[in-house]
């Protein structure tokens, strides 16, 4: 239950520390402290535009009890739908309750075996990801990926800016199943894909991680793609592999090999953080601290082309829009991932 007593204590908690000078020798508690403010505060205005909604259904209840009327009827039904959209957007909000879940993230779509018809399967996977950050009003850039023979994606990184764009997307990470009678067989025979989604956030400054240079392998390249003037001509694209840990990071969208560096440590960075912190916190199991193998038995999801259906293992939603969901409309899966504390 949201306490707004307690949230509005809160608030004038943080406020109090932001008016004591000292602390703002401390830039990143400063930018905790605001981040804070404004998740409460966010909550604390969904909170109050509820009781007031509450307030004119109630007046207009009152009326239609006296004076039955058709105008007044569509009157309650209007707000009684305004107050189920603010309620389940609340509900929301208060799913975000992990350490990162307001950051920015990174997510991995990795191909499985299967050759062409697994590298097409993460690029339709690529195209919805990229639809539902559109439709979130998230920015997405692709930091690297590495192009199949026909044009498919063997292994792609994205990131997503925005507001709670690890919170929204964290439920997405594992195993996704695609079955099909494949584009590419010429005898047109079903096939089965894997391809594994791996999300973590981008990590804020003042979280720190030790990172030991003679512990990391950098290699550069030129960057793969489509072709064209985005392709870089020299080799200023980085991998970064963490050897300790076999985690590997690249990136390929800047023209800098020196900026290029930086993002690939950010997101090695992240990626340990993300895998010590799931260490700690094995209970939760949020995500698996290793990512799956990329195979059956291990899917979240399975994408049933031929029968135009959608199973979702964990949520058990089924849906028969495919090619819906297949552009963006994610928003089922993941709120309802969201409530039962995925």
């Amino acid at each position: 239950m949201f306490d707004c007593v307690n949230e509005k204590k809160k608030i004038q908690s943080i406020d109090n520390k932001l008016k004591n000078l000292k602390f703002y020798k401390n830039s990143k508690l400063i930018s905790q402290l605001y981040k804070k403010k404004y998740i409460l505060s966010k909550n604390k205005k969904n909170v109050m535009q509820i009781t007031n909604i509450l307030q004119d259904t109630e007046y207009w209840i009152k009326i239609f009890t006296k004076e039955p009327d058709v105008t007044i009827e569509k009157e309650i039904n209007i707000q009684y739908q305004k107050l189920k959209k603010k309620i389940n957007k609340l509900e929301i909000c208060t799913m975000f309750n992990k350490e990162h879940d307001y950051n920015n993230c990174y997510i991995d779509i990795q191909s499985g075996s299967g050759g062409v018809e697994s590298q097409d399967w993460t690029k339709m996977l690529l195209k919805m990801y990229l639809k539902y950050s559109f439709s979130k009003k998230f920015k997405s850039s692709i930091i690297s990926q590495s192009i199949g023979e026909t044009g498919g994606i063997k292994s792609i990184t994205l990131k997503i800016k925005g507001k709670y764009a690890f919170g929204w997307f964290r439920t997405e990470a594992g195993i996704h199943r695609l079955v099909r009678k494949s584009p590419f067989d010429i005898n047109n025979k079903r096939h089965t894909s894997f391809s594994s989604v791996f999300v973590y956030p981008e990590l804020n400054h003042d979280i720190h991680i030790d990172i030991q240079p003679k512990d990391l392998r950098i290699d550069v390249y030129r960057s793969s793609g489509a072709g064209g003037q985005h392709v870089n001509k020299t080799e200023s694209a980085v991998r970064i592999t963490h050897i300790p840990t076999g985690i590997v990071t690249q990136c390929q969208n800047e023209r800098s090999q020196h900026k290029n560096k930086h993002t690939a440590l950010k997101q090695l960075t992240s990626k340990l953080y993300r895998i010590e912190t799931e260490k700690k916190n094995t209970e939760k199991k949020q995500i698996n601290v290793k990512k799956p193998s990329i195979r059956w038995g291990n899917q979240i999801r399975s994408y049933i082309l031929d029968d135009s259906r959608i199973k979702d293992i964990r949520t058990k939603i089924e849906r028969n829009d495919i090619y819906q969901v297949l552009n963006g409309d994610l928003h089922q899966f993941i709120e309802t991932s969201l409530k039962i504390g995925l």
